[in-house]
């Protein structure tokens, strides 16, 4: 298990670019799906005058459009990290997201406004059929778009994709909104036509209220817990780890990035514990999902009462991962672990 796996970073990096071309690939896709799919249906709105088809359209561009950024974001996140941006062009995939929540805030604006101008000021509704068809075909192209987002973007790990996704099944469903409201119109009520309308800006708002949410986490450095529990429980498995003294995940775009904290044997020499920190990195990027890096900072486990860090006391911020997430409790001691080379040495040891 310590023997070094050199293979192991680049099959990361090779893994990362290749979720990075899938992803691009399907924004391709969903882009030219989803611009046929509304300039069929303005198309319709020309003939008929539909508010509530005219809202479902604009959305249906703007939900197109949010591809556009999202391209952008995975072209720069395949770029080398350089002295400048040490942790590379992810975040971009989270900046192309403010984009999204943005597009989406428009959406709703115009969207509202245009139903409630048809709401005041009533205007006849033309072959309410052909409105009917054009959300069958707006809620069909949603659809397919967002089942092949959502599969995509839960393979590679990518949140903004799998987000774009459910935006687009939300899209879907407000297309079946407009046949309800070109059949409202078939039965003799034309105002259900800005009715519907003003329904689709309120779910255009509820879709821009778990999008925000989503981006905020993300800005935020906010991942599943579960993922926590899975690294630290990976951690804990290593022969030689006493402890977890802190651990920290971060998603970078489609990535995920680690920082820890271990105990090992204080009579470790170094080089045993530098192993101990490879084999606890070695098996992060196999447990983790999606992960390409994780910093493993070793200590000497404090049995003797020690205080190890001192001299950092008086940055309390440094090494203290309760500044962060509740401090971890000590995992319960292991017998002693005969280690190649373990002779009274150096103490403790980084990686």
């Amino acid at each position: 298990m310590l023997r070094p796996h050199s293979h192991d970073a680049a099959d990361s990096v090779d893994s990362a670019l290749a979720a990075s071309a899938e992803g691009i690939r399907t924004l391709k896709i969903s882009l030219v799906v989803l611009a046929v799919t509304a300039l069929a249906q303005l198309g319709v709105v020309v003939l008929s005058g539909s508010a509530a088809l005219l809202a479902d359209t604009i959305h249906n561009f703007s939900d197109a459009l949010t591809a556009v950024p999202l391209w952008i974001a995975f072209v720069l996140g395949r770029r080398a990290a350089t002295r400048r941006y040490t942790y590379g062009y992810g975040r971009a995939e989270d900046l192309a997201g403010v984009f999204i929540v943005a597009m989406i805030a428009l959406s709703a604006v115009v969207a509202g406004y245009e139903s409630i101008r048809r709401l005041l000021d009533p205007q006849p509704i033309t072959s309410p059929g052909v409105v009917l068809a054009a959300g069958l075909i707006g809620f069909a192209g949603n659809e397919l778009v967002a089942v092949h987002r959502i599969r995509v973007g839960r393979r590679i790990g990518s949140a903004a994709l799998v987000a774009d996704g459910l935006h687009a099944r939300t899209d879907g469903f407000t297309s079946l909104a407009v046949v309800a409201a070109a059949i409202g119109v078939m039965a003799g009520f034309p105002l259900a036509d800005p009715i519907i309308g003003l329904l689709i800006t309120v779910a255009i708002l509820v879709v821009l209220r778990g999008a925000a949410t989503d981006i905020y986490r993300r800005l935020m450095d906010a991942v599943d817990p579960d993922l926590v529990d899975t690294a630290e429980a990976s951690i804990r498995a290593v022969p030689g780890v006493l402890a977890v003294e802190a651990l920290r995940l971060r998603w970078t775009g489609h990535r995920v990035r680690a920082e820890l904290a271990i105990a090992v044997d204080p009579a470790l020499d170094v080089v045993t514990a530098h192993d101990i920190a490879t084999a606890t990195q070695h098996r992060l990027l196999h447990d983790v999902p999606k992960l390409v890096a994780a910093t493993v900072h070793v200590s000497p486990h404090a049995r003797s009462g020690l205080d190890h860090h001192a001299v950092l006391a008086h940055h309390p911020t440094a090494l203290d991962p309760g500044a962060v997430v509740p401090a971890y409790r000590a995992a319960p001691a292991r017998p002693s672990v005969s280690w190649p080379g373990s002779g009274g040495g150096v103490g403790g040891g980084s990686g």
